[in-house]
């Protein structure tokens, strides 16, 4: 049976799953010893990244699988069901948890949640074993494919597309708003934002960064006189593109319309970096080509500046003569995997004290 010191042991763990730029868009709430409330949110007024709520609530879903991991840890199942009415910026999840058979608590998943981390820096590029595809590919389950790209041709085209995305992201200035608030300079861990040494640049690139992205007059003075997208994307695109082992790309079987699609693809694709890390193999998300690819294909403008949403239309295109996929077909998630020693910084979490409401 259940209880609240197993609920809360069971949000401890789950309290680990990833998110965006680490915002953690979720509260809980111990309803009673069997359940539990997930009040979600998205960032959407006020992340570019966030188109329509979706970059949030592939982190709910992610969520939700960490917690499903986790109570098999305690022998236990879970079912969740979105509250009605849905508001769709703020779904409030309702967890029931309840005995199961002992077999639910031998997923070996579960001993990855606390180390799963993103790797932004270089990884070796050591290709991929035919065990490795294939433990990939069982994680995410028939309702998704993985196309892999491992090859130093694949790889430098993808390097080439990471390049030019980045140059919209660096020169966007409704992403500026973004970039400036999610770094906490010169640290090595963070609680609710990524610490520069997880960042993936130099100590040099940081400093220069750290000075620039003060206000954005400095911004478009470096982009326009001083080459200031250069060094950034050598650091953040171009080698972290080449030095892996593959990079991979989930798509779903089916389109995705609704929120409910994009939680239960959040959840697959944290099966995917769970059973990286149980490969020991490290990943780091590549979402830009995927966020500007959803923006151009609806239509949805990204910036006021025209010359940005010019570019994520021919970069999505690009994207999909890479992949052999047309205009209609549904990306979930890209990401880069690899063999490397562990970070040495990452972000960490919030107390879960300040993640609960409610009493306790």
């Amino acid at each position: 049976m259940a209880d609240r010191e197993t609920l809360m042991r069971i949000l401890e763990l789950g309290r680990w799953a990833p998110s965006g730029d680490n915002t953690q868009p979720w509260r809980f709430e111990i309803v009673d010893d069997e359940r539990i409330a997930v009040y979600g949110h998205d960032t959407r007024a006020d992340c570019v990244y966030d188109f329509a709520g979706r970059a949030s609530q592939l982190s709910h879903g992610a969520l939700l699988e960490t917690l499903r991991l986790a109570a098999g840890r305690f022998g236990l199942s879970m079912r969740w069901s979105l509250r009605e009415p849905l508001v769709e910026h703020a779904p409030v999840y309702e967890l029931v948890f309840a005995p199961a058979s002992a077999a639910v608590g031998d997923d070996p998943l579960q001993a990855c949640i606390e180390s799963r981390t993103v790797q932004r820096r270089a990884m070796r590029t050591t290709p991929l074993d035919d065990a490795d595809r294939r433990a990939l590919e069982a994680a995410v389950g028939p309702e998704y494919t993985l196309s892999f790209l491992e090859s130093l041709g694949d790889r430098l085209a993808v390097a080439r597309l990471l390049w030019d995305n980045a140059y919209l992201r660096l020169t966007c200035p409704e992403a500026y708003r973004v970039h400036r608030s999610i770094i906490e300079w010169r640290t090595r861990y963070s609680k609710d934002r990524i610490p520069e040494e997880a960042v993936g640049v130099d100590a040099v690139t940081a400093r220069l960064m750290e000075w620039v992205m003060q206000n954005w007059s400095r911004v478009e003075f470096f982009n326009r006189y001083l080459l200031g997208t250069v060094a950034p994307r050598i650091q953040l695109d171009v080698v972290p593109a080449l030095a892996c082992a593959a990079h991979v790309l989930m798509r779903p079987r089916r389109p995705m319309d609704g929120l409910p699609d994009h939680v239960e693809a959040g959840m697959a694709l944290q099966r995917l970096w769970l059973a990286a890390s149980a490969r020991g193999l490290l990943l780091q998300p590549e979402m830009t080509p995927v966020i500007f690819r959803w923006y151009a294909r609806s239509g949805t403008p990204i910036s006021a500046r025209a010359s940005i949403d010019e570019g994520a239309r021919r970069l999505a295109a690009r994207f999909e003569r890479l992949m052999g996929a047309g205009e209609e077909e549904p990306f979930a998630f890209f990401c880069r995997v690899g063999h490397s020693a562990a970070p040495r910084s990452r972000s960490l979490r919030k107390d879960l004290d300040e993640l609960m409401v409610g009493p306790r």
